[in-house]
């Protein structure tokens, strides 16, 4: 499995609730796709959110957060850790 951190633009003004029901909806329907998101952070002021995920290819990242309602604009998969 590869992790992915992928990025949310316009998303200002989330407060910390509504990044945990978003976080949520993912959770309900990863398995769906082999997907386990990992975490996820947000900036309210940017409206950035990142979230790190472990899947089998970006395209089933995109469509757990497509079928969550909350489609993302990037994903970067990341090779190396430490």
């Amino acid at each position: 499995m590869t992790q992915f951190m992928d990025v949310h633009h316009g998303m200002q003004g989330l407060t910390a609730e509504g990044l945990k029901e978003a976080h949520q909806a993912d959770l309900a329907i990863e398995k769906e796709e082999g997907v386990h998101f990992e975490k996820a952070w947000a900036d309210p002021k940017s409206g950035t959110v990142y979230c790190l995920s472990e899947g089998p290819s970006a395209e089933a990242v995109q469509r757990v957060h497509e079928r969550a309602g909350h489609k993302c604009d990037e994903i970067h998969p990341v090779p190396l850790t430490v």
